[in-house]
């Protein structure tokens, strides 16, 4: 049942909560248009188009945004709470202070739901959406705009100049119109003036030239032997498609495997997949490049399907050495199953080289293909350890967007166990010194979030340890917090610091006298 306390504490919370999440949400959306304004800016988009675009990226900026409204808005509650007595009057009639939290705390673990639910059936439809839209705005060509004395490339293959262009948009003067045909010269185009227009289903752009030339060279490239052509015209129309100043449509299908575009099932399910090929694939794709030809050197958890062969003995007098021609002692082939290598059978014997072994005559081809051999091998193996890296990373990505979900979202109660206690610490409402201090802890929270998603992608730790460091640092701050609030702590009293600077100062000047 929800007694008059609870109603108090949640009605001072609602509303700088709601306040702070659209502050906090509007900052995020203006950060990224501040992030691609050079992608956005000339692309000719109309209002439809802008409006998609910030919708998605308000969706994706919502996990982010909660935390940080819940830290603003406790801190402000508490404080107001404080500032107005209300806190001592409660404390006074034996309400613990954890208890005048607790329907705050029950609120902020709802809204960590929430945030979940969001990122995890909401984020991945508007990252999918946003980053299609995205794509097509970037890859877009600049709207069409001719400019009077600058040279226009955007049309595949003609490069258009205009001299002047009056106050219509329509009449231009003194036209130069290049066609780029990479054979012996560009054909070129020029007119007194003109009119220009574009088509009713916006689709051409049409040119209405007068009293100009055409110039154009005719004949191999390779040969001095050209015609050379100077067409004069009195009317001349030239007409340039406009379809690929068009924004293109892609498919979403396009970023659909991408780990941004995952929930936590489909996250599960390609992070198993990724172990799978990250690991026993590669090393079963290694063991098959390798094994076929070097089958000493398999490696010990891809156990060989059959037993090596034995190795045949060999008569010590059947062994002609160079500069020496006397008979080894025999020796009986090892096998050194602990270190998965033929010893004896491969080793020459003591104090003996491969080069003294091998006659004159075929001592060169035989090390010329060993090391080809070798080459080729070492190439194969380069390939799959590319490929392994590549995997490795990109199961990196899997993991912490999968821890992602859930950090950012218990982040709400973190951040509440700060702001609560800190509120009643400091007693001071409104947007002042609540504000000062919630942006620094937010910043701190940001930072160490940054850190260590930057040190799981670069594989310096664990996708735990990286994506839930903020969460390691700051909840024992925020517990700490909490018992420092729960017995009347001084710790953001300036006046407490005030004197006990002061009683410093005058035990130091006893001393000194």
């Amino acid at each position: 049942m929800i007694k008059k306390l609870d109603k108090l504490v949640i009605k001072s919370f609602i509303g700088p909560f709601i306040v702070t999440f659209f502050i906090t949400l509007f900052v995020l959306v203006l950060q990224f248009f501040w992030k691609y304004i050079d992608d956005l800016v000339g692309k000719g988009l109309d209002f439809f188009t802008i409006l998609r675009l910030t919708s998605y990226v308000t969706a994706t900026a919502v996990p982010l945004a909660l935390p940080l409204a819940v830290l603003i808005s406790s801190i402000m509650t508490f404080g107001k709470l404080g500032e107005s007595f209300e806190t001592v009057a409660i404390k006074s009639a034996g309400i613990p202070l954890l208890r005048f939290m607790r329907p705050l705390f029950i609120i902020s673990f709802l809204i960590s739901i929430v945030a979940f639910s969001f990122s995890n059936y909401i984020i991945p439809v508007a990252q999918l959406k946003f980053q299609t839209l995205l794509y097509d705005i970037t890859v877009a060509k600049p709207a069409f705009n001719l400019k009077e004395g600058v040279f226009f490339r955007e049309f595949e293959g003609y490069t258009i100049k205009i001299g002047k262009k009056d106050k219509d948009n329509t009449t231009i003067h003194n036209i130069i119109i290049f066609e780029r045909n990479y054979n012996l010269q560009d054909n070129i185009i020029i007119s007194e003036h003109g009119k220009m227009n574009i088509s009713a289903d916006k689709k051409f752009l049409e040119f209405y030239l007068e009293n100009g030339w055409r110039y154009e060279e005719r004949g191999p490239s390779y040969t001095i032997n050209t015609d050379y052509i100077r067409l004069g015209f009195k009317h001349y129309k030239k007409v340039f498609d406009l379809s690929s100043f068009k924004m293109m449509q892609t498919p979403d299908s396009l970023f659909k495997d991408n780990f941004r575009m995952l929930n936590v099932r489909q996250l599960d399910k390609t992070i198993d997949s990724l172990k799978k090929t990250a690991g026993s694939d590669i090393e079963k794709k290694t063991d098959r490049e390798v094994g076929i030809n070097y089958t000493f050197v398999r490696r010990e958890l891809l156990p060989q399907k059959q037993a090596y062969p034995v190795a045949e003995k060999v008569d010590a007098t059947a062994i002609q050495i160079r500069e020496k021609n006397s008979p080894l002692p025999q020796k009986q082939p090892q096998y050194d199953l602990k270190n998965n290598s033929v010893v004896l059978a491969l080793q020459p014997p003591e104090g003996i080289g491969y080069n003294r072994l091998l006659p004159d005559s075929a001592r060169k081809t035989v090390m010329s293909r060993a090391i080809d051999r070798i080459s080729s091998q070492k190439n194969s193996l380069d390939i799959i350890a590319e490929e392994a890296r590549m995997k490795q990373k990109d199961l990196r990505f899997h993991l912490i967007e999968w821890h992602r979900k859930f950090s950012l979202s218990f982040a709400c109660v973190v951040l509440f166990l700060i702001g609560a206690p800190l509120g009643s610490i400091i007693r001071k409402g409104g947007m002042g010194m609540p504000l000062v201090i919630a942006v620094i802890f937010f910043l701190i929270f940001h930072l160490l979030n940054m850190f260590g998603e930057k040190f799981v992608r670069e594989d310096i730790t664990s996708a735990f340890f990286g994506m839930w460091l903020s969460t390691m640092v700051l909840l024992p701050i925020g517990i700490f917090f909490t018992y420092k609030a729960m017995h009347d702590s001084q710790l953001f009293n300036k006046e407490f610091y005030y004197r006990f600077f002061k009683s410093i100062s005058l035990l130091v000047k006893k001393v000194k006298k």
